[in-house]
């Protein structure tokens, strides 16, 4: 067990190895105290399980013990292995909320905003009686969600890794304050177009600057490779927004699809898949697949087996039917479902295209996923050129301005 606090809103406690029988003992001499120190310092603590390889029935028990009390307050479990987010979703711990990343749950904490709902064991569904979330997975939101909920969620999706950026800022150039540092970030995002997610995100999983004056000294700039078709090509590379917008669109096209989206891997958040760019998707799936970590979605079935994967029923399929995700994907129209992985030329998943169909079965033709692979194929290329070159002029302005104090 590490202990690693984190501003002056959460404490963060590390778990690895398997927890036993004698680890579940030890779990709760030291979950005690933490808590209550925790309590009395107005901070919510945080179980990283990132490196938890098994936990035994006795430690969920005795996780149960010492936080079942803290409904209002609940202890949060981020980075759970399939192992370990399954034993601890059949079990019913209404002092625990689960959260696919740490990113995600210092978000909230930082935010301020609600927790999802606690995991709940399996029980029997009718039409009439939908599931309930599932903490940390993608939600159903559909026919509950307002704009104000919409927006609290996604502030809460990038206040975490932004202010972690802020934090390295502050710490490389004696920054005074967090303000600082976030005007520092904005001006670097503002002059040259790249969203303040993504430049925090480049902050925060960047090596450290090679030298006082320049991040990366000796860098070549070389040109944009090409993204067909024609109207992708037309489109200003250094303008992320536009390009994956005319990509989308692009997408709907070459699949004569009913919907599309684009998902892009971020290295501040585990890879975790999230959404950029769409076409024909209601508010309630954007916010459902707005950031995924893992199966069942497609695009994170697509990512990992690095090819292209088809559902001709979502109705249909197993993994999906009576997931969340799923739901939030026949709500929003859609039937059949094509998903084709942005692979790098070193091999790499930079992202994933969608694309959906409102009716069910196979509609693509062999000419149409060869377009839309090469499409994936062409994005994975120009995001790759878009981090090495735009991304990277970003963080030479803040390292110039940083060191400089300006």
């Amino acid at each position: 067990m590490t202990v690693q606090p984190v501003a002056e809103q959460a404490v963060v406690l590390r778990l690895s190895g398997s927890i036993d029988v004698r680890g579940a003992g030890e779990l709760g001499r030291e979950l005690g105290p933490r808590l209550r120190r925790a309590d009395e310092r107005g901070q919510r603590l945080v179980l990283d399980m990132s490196g938890v390889r098994r936990l035994s029935s006795t430690a969920v028990d005795t996780l149960d013990a010492h936080t079942r009390h803290r409904t209002a307050g609940p202890v949060l479990v981020t980075g759970a292995t399939p192992q370990v987010r399954g034993v601890l979703t059949t079990t019913h711990l209404p002092g625990i909320r689960l959260y696919p990343t740490l990113e995600g749950a210092l978000a909230t904490v930082c935010a301020g905003g609600p927790a999802p709902a606690p995991a709940a064991p399996e029980r029997p569904r009718t039409p009439e009686s939908p599931e309930p979330p599932v903490a940390g997975e993608a939600r159903d939101t559909v026919g509950e969600t307002s704009g104000e909920v919409l927006g609290l969620r996604a502030k809460a999706r990038t206040s975490g890794i932004i202010g972690i950026a802020q934090g390295i800022l502050m710490a490389r150039y004696g920054l005074p304050d967090p303000a600082a540092a976030f005007a520092l970030l904005r001006a670097g995002s503002q002059h040259h177009n790249v969203p303040l997610r993504v430049l925090a995100s480049a902050v925060v999983t960047a090596p450290p600057p090679r030298t006082a004056r320049e991040w990366f000294p000796g860098r070549l700039h070389t040109p944009p490779p090409p993204v067909g078709p024609q109207d992708v090509e037309a489109v200003n590379p250094r303008d992320r927004r536009q390009m994956l917008t005319a990509a989308v669109y692009a997408a709907v096209t070459l699949a004569d699809a009913d919907a599309a989206e684009i998902h892009l891997t971020d290295a501040g958040q585990d890879e975790a898949l999230v959404l950029e760019a769409h076409h024909g998707l209601d508010a309630a799936y954007r916010d459902c697949l707005a950031l995924v970590a893992g199966p069942p979605a497609v695009c994170a079935r697509a990512q990992a087996a690095g090819r292209p994967v088809t559902v001709p029923d979502v109705a249909a399929d197993p993994a999906l039917a009576g997931h969340p995700v799923g739901r939030a994907v026949l709500a929003a129209g859609s039937r059949a479902l094509y998903a084709t992985p942005m692979v790098t030329a070193a091999g790499g998943c930079g992202g994933v295209v969608c694309v959906h169909r409102a009716d069910p079965g196979v509609w693509l033709t062999e000419g149409q996923t060869a377009a839309l692979d090469a499409l994936a194929r062409d994005l994975a290329a120009w995001r790759s050129w878009y981090r090495r070159t735009v991304v990277q002029d970003a963080l030479e302005y803040l390292h110039a301005h940083g060191s400089s104090g300006g």
